[in-house]
């Protein structure tokens, strides 16, 4: 799914939320309304589909996202495993139970990125625990803002 989808999603709506999807938990960061900085908010521990599911589309509606983005974990060379196919078929159910357009981007060595920032900062790893997974999520919704606003 392109990102173009995105681009005029939900006008009244403008806000985006970004998911970086772990086995454990869900990383999510929201948007400003004008599109155009990430903020991790918060992360999500992964129950059931459906419990998640109702989580995630109640915080859309409470803060008024227009659509989603999702990290998609490429492997290096640019293939897609086991991890892509998962992320995708919770994308699938998760647009069953929404009309908000959903959209991929590329997550490739985003979790790595965040982990050095934090790392520069001197944070604790009991810290950088808590917060990797929003940040994760954040790092890839402002990916995925600022080539929409270089688009446009």
């Amino acid at each position: 799914m392109d990102l173009k989808i995105l681009e005029t999603a939900a006008l009244g709506k403008n806000r985006l939320m970004g998911l970086d999807m772990g086995e454990k938990t869900i990383g999510i960061a929201i948007s400003d309304a004008g599109r155009t900085i990430a903020t991790p908010y918060k992360t999500l521990r992964r129950t059931k589909f459906s419990r998640d599911a109702e989580e995630l589309l109640a915080l859309a509606e409470e803060r008024q996202i227009g659509g989603i983005v999702i990290g998609l974990p490429l492997n290096m060379d640019g293939t897609e495993g086991p991890r892509c196919q998962s992320v995708r078929q919770f994308a699938a159910d998760l647009g069953q139970q929404t009309e908000l357009p959903i959209a991929f981007w590329d997550e490739r060595l985003s979790t790595v990125a965040v982990t050095r920032t934090l790392l520069e900062a001197d944070t604790s790893r009991a810290r950088r625990r808590q917060v990797v997974d929003k940040m994760a999520a954040g790092f890839i919704l402002q990916g995925a803002l600022d080539r929409l606003n270089m688009a446009g």
